[in-house]
């Protein structure tokens, strides 16, 4: 059965864990010591310590995200250490090691797991002379600290601004909803309060017409947390290091050793190729914004806080598209029970409500059966809110596999949003790009729990390769523009009418606006993320390589004092150093399954369906990704999917 979510003693949280790693860490010990080389023996006590540690730690972790409160920040600063003090003991542990290579086995999944494990050990400093194991556990325990105070210094610096509107017409031509969402009254008057959130930010940033507070409000979100310099400075300083300890020449060729791509020239060739491919759309596409802008409002000199504006209304121009016109059609409680009721055809799965403790009132727990068998649980915290990070992500919590009693555990995961909350006036509506995210985060999330492996190390998202690990997101994000999906359920939240069939073909021909731009800059961030990783950059020579890289993929030159860096949390908060370029790595194997997949009206095919689950979900990280995608379809993704896909080059 699932484990009950629950708030634990935050005081005493810290001790409890201490508790937990020093038993664990005992008992590793002995098994170390072991004399039996027996995978049952040896590996499987392993995987149930690794899941007993999730189940502990992860709720402390996702509150820290979705309910972040000084109590949590201080539970949280506190475990870090720890936690990063015993995996650097057990990586360095050299009897496990030393046995974990000794192991045999003839089962493929068991295999994929020791090979896994040995290489991480080796990644970890286990072949390293004692003294530098140490300074290698110090790298990693300050890592760890550095990452956590980039990510709490972004949401300071997010929570701390708020622009106060007082004029209507500085408002005008915002969605109703975004107004009531910024609305408040001060001392008799009515006021709009913008925030750096992301709803509120993007709702000022598309549909402000003032430009002064436009570019306000880009300038306040570009320079956030410049503390964040520094502790830039100090994650590469540490990463160059602990690469070069272990015997690599720089940051991503260590990254490389577990992820799909297998050489630093790959990679780049890579984002270089699909730079050159997409820059001359990207500057027609720039250049007819430019002459829109200048046209519309005699603007002689476009901004980067213009684009997403004029952006807006030369979509509306051209496409009489306005993501404001879908978001009545968008009511967040039918989109949800339209994905799980979609996922349930394609997969034979059922998503039945329960009820269970959860963290926050508008949070949705739903049990998944398999063929009338409880095979997961998931949970939905889709609402922004102040004490929410920002972003949209699945968190995984429990994991499938079978332990050494042979009971089968069962997955469970968090699908966590930041769409507008409901008001006095309206439910919660999404804008179609919203509806998006949530397709594909719910990919993430299957991935984790259609899982049919047996062996936690290598079940659900465990052991899949970062790069590789979007792939099912993306895949079935890409539904969420078919008119097909669509109609099952968007309904006006008020009428209850259909989603008209123009504006569903309007969403389908607006799909690709602007797509070239779009690329370019994912390129951007990913070739500035890989670079910045191949050598050391300290200072001002970060900005330096960002400028440098920006003349290849940015045909708009952004404000001088954009710091983007200083809230690239994916690179400095989260997992992809030296691997953002996984979206697009990822995305060539989705756009390029989602052609093998549809049928000419957008819909899903059922035996591939099928064949995805079988080949693709079912099989979590228990063999590359390129192995089990040649297995599926019999042959390689092709690069040239993902530009037809965008209809880059068309």
């Amino acid at each position: 059965m699932f484990q009950t979510f629950e708030l634990k003693n935050l005081e005493t949280f810290p001790r409890e864990l201490d508790t937990l790693l020093k038993r664990q860490k005992a008992a590793i010990d002995e098994l170390a010591k072991n004399d039996s080389d027996d995978y049952d023996t040896i590996v499987k006590p392993l995987e149930e310590m690794d899941e007993e540690r999730s189940l502990f730690f992860t709720p402390l972790s996702h509150l820290n995200s979705v309910m972040n409160s000084e109590a949590t920040q201080k539970a949280y600063e506190e475990s870090l250490p720890l936690l990063s003090r015993f995996h650097s003991e057990v990586s360095q542990n050299t009897a496990l090691f030393e046995k974990l290579k000794r192991i045999e086995t003839d089962n493929l999944h068991r295999w994929k797991v020791l090979e896994n494990e040995i290489r991480d050990f080796r990644l970890s400093g286990a072949e390293l002379p004692e003294a530098q194991k140490k300074e290698l556990e110090a790298i990693d325990l300050e890592l760890s600290e550095l990452s956590n105070r980039f990510s709490q210094n972004l949401l300071d610096a997010t929570n701390a601004y708020e622009l106060i509107v007082e004029n209507e017409e500085d408002v005008a031509g915002l969605p109703e909803s975004d107004l009531a969402a910024a609305r408040f009254e001060e001392e008799g008057w009515v006021k709009y309060r913008f925030t750096l959130q992301i709803p509120s930010y993007l709702a000022y940033i598309t549909y402000g017409p003032n430009r002064e507070l436009r570019e306000k409000l880009y300038r306040a979100y570009t320079t956030r947390a410049p503390e964040n310099a520094a502790v830039i400075d100090r994650i590469l300083e540490l990463r160059e290091k602990k690469a070069k300890l272990l015997g690599f020449a720089n940051y991503a060729e260590y990254a490389l050793q577990s992820r799909d791509a297998n050489y630093e020239e790959e990679v780049l060739e890579f984002l270089e190729t699909l730079t050159k491919m997409s820059r001359k759309q990207g500057e027609a596409e720039l250049e007819e914004l430019r002459d829109f802008a200048r046209r519309t409002d005699g603007l002689e000199e476009l901004a980067s806080y213009d684009v997403a504006y004029y952006s807006e209304k030369l979509k509306k121009h051209l496409f009489d598209f306005d993501e404001n016109d879908t978001k009545p059609y968008f009511e967040r409680e039918k989109v949800l029970a339209g994905l799980l009721e979609i996922v349930s055809e394609l997969f034979d799965m059922r998503f039945e409500p329960v009820d269970v403790p959860v963290w926050h009132p508008t949070v949705r727990p739903y049990d998944i059966y398999r063929h009338d068998e409880l095979s997961g649980r998931i949970y939905f915290d889709l609402e922004a809110r102040k004490e929410k990070r920002g972003g949209a992500w699945m968190h995984d919590w429990e994991t499938r596999f079978v332990d050494t009693q042979g009971t089968t555990h069962l997955p469970s995961a968090f699908v966590v949003g930041n769409f507008a909350p409901a008001t006095g006036e309206t439910p919660s509506l999404l804008r179609h790009d919203d509806v998006v995210t949530l397709f594909h985060e719910m990919g993430h999330a299957i991935h984790h729990l259609f899982s049919a492996v047996d062996e936690r190390s290598v079940s659900g998202i465990n052991g899949v390769a970062w790069d590789v690990v979007e792939f099912p997101s993306q895949f079935l994000e890409n539904f969420a523009y078919e008119a097909a999906i669509l109609r099952r359920f968007a309904f006006h939240y008020e009428s209850g009418e259909s989603i008209p069939e123009d504006l569903l073909q309007r969403i389908k021909a607006a799909k690709n606006f602007q797509a070239a731009l779009g690329m370019l800059r994912q390129l951007e961030f990913a070739t500035f993320d890989f670079r910045l990783h191949q050598k050391l950059y300290q200072g001002e020579e970060v900005q330096q390589l960002l400028d440098e890289v920006r003349k290849q993929t940015s045909p708009l030159k952004p404000p001088a004092y954009n710091r983007f860096q200083h809230g690239f949390a994916h690179i400095f908060a989260g997992g992809y150093a030296a691997g953002y370029y996984s979206y697009k790595w990822a995305e060539v194997l989705s756009a390029d399954a989602f052609f093998a997949c549809v049928d000419e009206e957008g819909n899903f095919v059922k035996e591939k369906a099928e064949g995805y689950y079988r080949f693709i979900l079912s099989q979590g990280g228990s063999e590359e990704m390129s192995r089990l995608y040649q297995e599926w379809l019999g042959r390689k993704p092709r690069l040239q999917s993902l530009l037809k896909l965008y209809g880059i080059g068309e």
